[in-house]
């Protein structure tokens, strides 16, 4: 995590040291902005016990009912109680100031060049060492899919919201386009794929997957949400979105997210160590597989959220950056990242 400029904020610092002292860890001593957050706010904190944490605010808005702070603490709540340490340590919470309190991670973000297997590894082992039973019973994860329908209608939501961009929005026009002329037939062309290769693999569209096949997902779940120390240990953070999913959207969210893209040769592998973790039939199996461009549509979507009012509204929360630059950047990985779609 990135240190920024020493914040001066009483109230702030009044709620730091409200969750310290409630984690035994005495009274917070100065606050200081971390870098990265795009949902949330996120502060180092300096302690008297010498100890620097991390309070992390989280965005909440009547348009979007998620409790971001219930899913995160949750789900790291059991990892912790489970020995699972490549995370950060939930301390202390207030609900209704919709605030947590972390220990504070080392580390920095990874580039895309410098992904290896061996993190891609680490990933995996984390993910099976949440799912070995007996699991938590969580609330399902944010947007959980238990059907192949449901998958769809996740997408199709995604892409219908992209109809009704921010009139204000920068780069609107272009937006529109990009929308209009190659993320609508992209995502009929990948649909239509889907529903072919759902029948050639005996699989219904409305049938739930069991509980016995279901997991917990760290959700949101990729090397843009993790950190690499000194010595190469990755310890992974943002788990606000946690929660019982499918397996499938899983593996495919974590192959689709685009700021430090997982190698698609690598897919296979994770694929074959999930089922064998979480004992998938072929018919699991190949739902991992058959979603994979489904997912990239909708990751396409959410990385043009900026365009949309609500996502305006939570960036200028987490970050008053530039708007303008924002949009331009997202339109072009839009770009970039539909271009990767299976031929």
């Amino acid at each position: 995590m990135n240190r920024a400029e020493p914040l001066v904020d009483e109230t702030l610092l009044a709620l730091a040291s409200q969750l310290a002292g409630k984690a035994g860890l005495g009274k917070a001593r100065a606050l200081s902005r971390l870098a990265g957050g795009k949902n949330n706010q996120v502060f180092r904190v300096e302690t008297e016990a010498s100890r620097p944490l991390v309070l992390k605010r989280y965005f909440t808005d009547p348009r979007d009912p998620r409790d971001r702070l219930r899913a995160e603490w949750e789900f790291l709540q059991h990892a912790w109680s489970r020995g699972i340490r490549a995370i950060p340590e939930p301390l202390a919470r207030d609900a209704a100031a919709h605030a947590g309190l972390y220990s504070f991670v080392e580390g920095r973000k990874l580039l895309p060049n410098e992904l290896k297997p061996a993190h891609i590894d680490a990933a995996i082992d984390f993910v099976l060492a949440v799912n070995v039973p007996p699991r938590a019973s969580l609330a399902p994860a944010s947007e959980a899919c238990f059907t192949l329908a449901e998958h769809i209608a996740t997408v199709e939501r995604r892409v219908a919201r992209l109809a009704t961009l921010d009139p204000d929005a920068p780069q609107l026009g272009e937006a529109q386009s990009f929308v209009s002329t190659r993320l609508l037939p992209a995502w009929n062309a990948v649909e239509s794929r889907l529903t072919i290769d759902a029948c050639a693999a005996g699989l219904s569209m409305n049938e739930p997957i069991g509980a016995d096949d279901r997991c917990l997902s760290p959700s949101d779940f990729g090397f843009h949400n993790a950190l690499v120390d000194e010595r190469g240990r990755v310890t992974f953070l943002d788990f606000e979105y946690a929660g019982c999913d499918d397996p499938a959207k899983l593996a495919s969210d974590f192959f689709c997210q685009p700021e430090i893209p997982v190698p698609l040769v690598l897919h296979a592998t994770f694929i074959s160590r999930m089922a064998e973790g979480f004992k998938l039939d072929e018919k699991g199996q190949a739902r991992c597989r058959m979603l994979l461009d489904a997912y990239r549509i909708k990751w396409t979507c959410i990385i043009l959220n900026d365009f949309l009012p609500l996502g305006a509204a939570r960036r200028a929360f987490a970050d008053a950056g530039a708007w303008s630059a924002r949009c331009a950047a997202q339109l072009a990985k839009a770009e970039a990242h539909l271009a990767g779609l299976s031929p």
